[in-house]
């Protein structure tokens, strides 16, 4: 645990980068200064108010199975979460926490040569003041008591390592993560800067993670609005 990071996903891609990282190596902080969300977007969070981790796993699955492995750490983290939640808890793809209809949790994936490094951000003690959009929410405002951030890391660590394991053995956790997705069997729309803007109902996930819509297009990147 750092006090305080421009971002542990870049403190920890660089070890990476320097081959000074090894297979399981976690870098916690109590602030970051410039962390970022998935697309590249801004994550702000109060001191103190947000647990912040990056880690970094060595796959044993052939690397175009590896988009996979930020679905199975959000499966995990929501399993973690629900678990003193009164409201439903859900996940919308690609990798977001929802509780409720509200985001609770953003994780991002970055891919190296053997390995890939995952970054979570949860809000756990945000007050409603705190919260950096109307559509976020955090655990302490939507009733838990387990706040303290290094047990829930010791617990999201502990649960990941066994899904992961089941995972790299060859174990499919498509059905687990489609039964609390709450994207699919919704009409959705998809948007791609740069891109036009495509609609669809979400019926599947494959086993790399993408989404596969009605007509047969398949999802691989991009920000999805749950229409209805």
């Amino acid at each position: 645990m750092v006090d305080l990071t421009s971002s542990t996903q870049i403190d920890l891609a660089d070890l990476v980068n320097s081959s000074a990282a090894i297979n399981g190596d976690v870098i916690a902080a109590e602030f970051q200064s410039a962390g970022r969300g998935r697309l590249d977007r801004t994550f702000e969070a109060a001191p103190g108010s947000a647990l912040l981790f990056s880690f970094f796993i060595k796959p044993k699955r052939v690397r175009s199975d590896w988009g996979f492995i930020a679905h199975l750490a959000a499966l995990s983290m929501r399993e973690v979460i629900s678990q003193d939640i009164p409201s439903q808890v859900s996940l919308k793809w690609p990798n977001d926490i929802l509780i409720g209809d509200k985001k609770v949790a953003g994780i991002l994936s970055q891919a190296t040569n053997d390995g890939v490094i995952i970054g979570i951000g949860v809000n756990v003690a945000m007050t409603a003041e705190e919260l950096p959009v109307e559509t976020a929410t955090s655990i302490a405002l939507m009733g838990s008591s387990k706040l303290d951030r290094n047990l829930l890391l010791a617990d999201f660590l502990n649960l990941f390592v066994v899904n992961f394991e089941k995972w790299d053995g060859g174990a499919d956790f498509i059905d687990r993560y489609s039964a609390v997705c709450a994207t699919l069997g919704r009409q959705v729309q998809i948007e791609v800067i740069g891109r036009a803007n495509r609609t669809g109902k979400a019926l599947t996930i494959n086993k790399v993670g993408a989404l596969m819509l009605d007509d047969g297009f398949e999802v691989n990147v991009g920000d999805i609005v749950h229409l209805r």
